[in-house]
């Protein structure tokens, strides 16, 4: 753990300590002094607390804060949230009032901190609104609007075949490095300018990755609006356990305002593991692929509290992309099968297709979206109605042909017409599109405007029309055709 996160913690436990020091005497029978029975590995066995809350938290010597995870008979297991140097079996332990909470506030945004609200990015602690508890419960369904308004993700292939809307949660799922972050950072960027608040919850990646998402973000215009919150794989593994607990709070205060947010959680499986890790020092038994029984219990009860509140509850909507890795592609694997359950549909990530250069790797097939078909724009709905059938079909008829079989020509222009939408719907990382832009892609290939060009023609062809029709109507497809007409001459006119 750095030495600034570990004085930020021991600045913050310190305050907390002033707290319990202005509390009034507790109750006869109601304890504030226990003792540690035994430390390591990030854990602490605490005994002399029976009255402690779950979620409660400690103060340990050298006011190391930690959190009650397991109120077992006559012992408590607890995370600690700091390093463990110092503390040793016999040492006192204190009892904060109340549970574990979190700042949460506008002061937040365009921060880097950790889970406990306390700076990473080198400038004075952020100033919280108030504090929350990072265990809140889901908000009700008489609490909960439709999902009925459009979460745009600049992702052209996102956006049209598997839209989102806001207060939907859904799953990105793929192999290591088949491009998962940085849908996840497409879809953040997207919100440049918008009334959505971007937070991107790192749960223990490496410095270098989380660095290049900082410098995305900030170079894509949301250095004031972003916020980001880092656990780091050395940091203590309390802080990595409750990270996207702290994340979902902090982004429920803009929902609860009658605002709207979209959190990333990279990745839930790095916490699935940190959960089985401490679950197994705590003496847990161990179930499916050695997970404890509970892991299904901790992720959905995070993920519900995901949604969209009604107008008579402020309106508000908290849109969630949990990030979840697979192994050789098995979506059948325990963690991948849970949160494919509870969330709202999957973006499955391809590795053929992105060893082969597609960019993004969507795999068509078993992709879905199970809420935002009824968020999508008019323009963009009525051209995408046959679109995934067509692409599903090229990807098989594609197959067939290279075993070198004799095709007819209509199987040859098929396939062909497949492959420029492929061309169309790739895209770089970092560059996401305007819904003007995906309609005018889209239109191009409902028209043939771009039959008979070759797929790097059409790869230029798209990126101009990327690159110059932001700011225009839609709607406008007379408008629109025109651009692509244009983009199109120049590319065939060649440079000058």
């Amino acid at each position: 753990m750095s030495a600034s996160l570990s004085t930020h913690l021991a600045d913050w436990a310190r305050q907390q300590s002033q707290t319990l020091a202005s509390q009034p005497a507790p109750a006869p029978g109601w304890q504030q002094l226990g003792r540690v029975s035994h430390i390591g590995d990030g854990i602490a066995l605490v005994s002399g607390l029976e009255q402690a809350p779950a979620d409660g938290m400690l103060l340990f010597t050298g006011n190391v804060p930690g959190l009650v995870l397991d109120l077992d008979e006559g012992r408590l297991g607890c995370l600690l949230l700091g390093a463990a140097e110092g503390i040793k079996a016999g040492d006192p332990v204190r009892m904060a009032p109340g549970v574990l909470r979190v700042p949460v506030g506008d002061g937040l945004l365009g921060r880097v901190i950790d889970p406990m609200g306390r700076a990473l990015d080198g400038r004075p602690d952020p100033t919280p609104d108030r504090l929350e508890p990072i265990e809140r419960p889901a908000p009700a369904l008489t609490s909960r609007g439709t999902v009925a308004e459009r979460l745009a993700t600049g992702t052209t292939i996102i956006d049209s075949l598997y839209p989102i809307g806001r207060g939907q949660r859904e799953l990105i799922v793929g192999d290591r490095g088949t491009g998962k972050t940085c849908i996840a950072m497409d879809a953040l960027l997207a919100q440049a300018g918008g009334d959505v608040i971007p937070i991107y919850c790192a749960i223990g990646q490496r410095a270098s990755a989380v660095a290049d998402v900082i410098a995305t973000l900030r170079d894509g215009g949301l250095a004031d609006r972003a916020i980001i919150i880092v656990a780091a794989p050395d940091a203590a593994p309390g802080l990595q356990w409750i990270a996207p607990y702290a994340a979902m709070t902090m982004a429920e205060y803009f929902r609860d305002s009658g605002r709207h947010a979209l959190l990333v959680l990279d990745d839930l499986s790095k916490h699935a593991a940190m959960h089985r890790q401490v679950s197994l020092l705590l003496q847990r038994p161990p179930g499916r692929e050695a997970f404890p029984g509970d892991i299904f219990y901790l992720h959905s009860r995070l993920l519900e509290r995901s949604a969209k509140l009604s107008d008579a509850a402020g309106g508000g909507s908290l849109t969630c992309l949990p990030v979840v890795e697979t192994q050789a592609g098995n979506l059948a694997a325990y963690i991948p099968t849970n949160l494919i359950s509870i969330t709202d549909g999957q973006i499955v990530l391809d590795t053929s297709q992105f060893q082969a250069g597609q960019r993004p790797a969507v795999d068509v097939g078993r992709s879905v979206s199970r809420v935002g078909a009824r968020t999508q724009p008019p323009e963009l709905r009525k051209l995408a109605e046959k679109l995934k059938l067509e692409y599903a079909q090229f990807l098989e008829l594609e197959a067939f042909t290279r075993f070198g079989g004799l095709v007819d020509e209509r199987t040859k222009q098929t396939v062909e017409r497949g492959r420029r939408l492929r061309a169309l719907l790739g895209q770089r990382h970092g560059h996401p599109r305007a819904l003007a832009a995906e309609v005018a892609l889209l239109l191009s290939h409902a028209d043939g405007l771009l039959d008979g060009l070759s797929l790097p023609q059409v790869e230029q062809v798209r990126d101009a029309i990327a690159a110059s029709i932001d700011g225009n109507d839609p709607a406008n497809l007379d408008n629109l055709r025109h651009i692509i007409q244009t983009a199109k001459a120049a590319v065939l006119k060649g440079p000058a």
